[in-house]
């Protein structure tokens, strides 16, 4: 089968580089606008003669059209705008499609697609990376294992391995998904029912292994209101809270409180606002190439054989010295390629508009994912124990 990446920047080429480790793929197509990507994927990309590189546009959807024709599913890993173009050009085709997904309007736009791909056959699904994506999953995969599920905690981060004050954090992918995590509301379950919370709240102590030792976690948006949605019903408690090194909450709502993420014009002579200068400087000063971490534990709580229990996933996946990929590379691409696999391969019968953790079956998922190398521990508790601490 033939499998089409529309990107080539660092998850674009990662995504590249896991669905060439699959046998069955007889070839990937990778495309980009920029050439120095598309070199830089093949240096990081082992020489395949299944890959082949193009330089295109994401926006030419004409020469994008006969590139992608006869690929068993195409793989968005470029900005979210361009999401819903590319899903609608993939259904036109009569080709899956996935991608790393984007805001909740953009998800809208995609999902307005659903029944013209449903009678076609064809999926399109969003939200296919780390979070969303392998939290979602693995949420759902750890509640089918409960007769009754109470509370659900989702807790992830991407931190430097060597932090550096004052800020102890890098943007490890894009500064604008940053800062609309970290300004957009909240939404959680609690009580049964979906409520509100203001980003960067709720800080709570969250222990890991050393090196990390003591962090913090802290509500921010990251899509979960569609999730929210389909699981009304089903738990009482559902949350998400964002891991960093401590103090990282505190500086950022005191450079949001001064206004810095307001899309105001900075004065009329300029088309500048303050959250372009934030951008700006926040990419400057914390982006580049750096080592890190990716820390995730997705916490279910809830009844089995009459007993109260608590089922823990966690991982810790560190920067990958022997190849040069950092962790949030490979946390995220090994996923998506997972999705875009499952689905090439036929074993998704249907189609339609949905996240993967609605379409995607859950152990050949998991199966996959720690096969490729993401080291997902499993452990019980018997009882409630702290999501923060659960082996103190």
């Amino acid at each position: 089968m033939k499998i089409t990446v529309i990107g080539a920047g660092a998850i674009g080429s990662a995504v590249a580089d896991e669905l060439l480790a699959e046998a069955n793929v007889a070839q990937v197509q990778v495309c980009d606008a920029r050439v120095r990507s598309l070199q830089a994927m093949r240096e990081q990309v082992q020489e395949d003669k299944r890959l082949r590189s193009f330089q295109v546009d994401a926006r030419d959807l004409s020469e994008l059209e006969p590139i992608i024709s006869g690929s068993a599913c195409v793989v968005g890993c470029v900005q979210a705008h361009f999401n819903p173009i590319l899903a609608a050009l993939c259904l036109s085709k009569g080709i899956h499609y996935c991608d790393l997904g984007g805001s909740s309007a953009i998800i809208e736009q995609q999902q307005a697609l659903h029944e013209q791909a449903r009678a076609q056959s064809v999926w399109i699904v969003p939200n296919c990376g780390l979070d969303p994506g392998l939290v979602n999953i693995l949420c759902l995969y750890g509640m089918a294992q409960f007769d009754r599920v109470e509370t659900v905690h989702l807790r992830l981060g991407d931190v430097p391995l060597e932090p550096e004050p004052p800020f102890n954090f890098r943007i490890s992918w894009s500064a604008e998904k940053l800062l609309e995590d970290y300004t957009a509301p909240v939404h959680i379950i609690e009580n049964g029912g979906i409520q509100q919370a203001e980003p960067l709240s709720h800080e709570e102590n969250i222990r890991f292994p050393e090196p990390f030792g003591a962090m913090e976690a802290f509500y921010t948006d990251s899509g979960l209101i569609t999730f929210a949605r389909d699981l009304i019903g089903q738990v009482r408690t559902l949350d998400h809270k964002l891991i960093r090194w401590p103090g990282h909450a505190a500086q950022m709502r005191f450079l949001l409180a001064l206004g810095f993420g307001e899309n105001r014009s900075i004065d009329v002579h300029t088309h500048l606002t303050y959250r372009d200068v934030l951008l700006r400087r926040l990419r400057q000063r914390l982006g580049g190439v750096y080592r890190d971490a990716v820390l995730l534990r997705v916490l279910v709580q809830g009844w089995q054989n009459g007993q109260a229990r608590t089922l823990v996933y966690e991982m810790i996946d560190r920067y990958d010295e022997e190849q040069s990929v950092s962790a949030m590379q490979r946390c995220t691409s090994i996923p998506t390629a997972a999705v875009a696999l499952l689905i090439a391969s036929g074993q998704v019968p249907g189609g339609g508009v949905a996240p993967p953790e609605a379409v995607i079956p859950h152990q050949a998922f998991y199966d996959l994912v720690t096969t490729r190398g993401l080291a997902i521990t499993t452990t019980w508790h018997d009882g409630y124990v702290d999501v923060g601490n659960p082996a103190g």
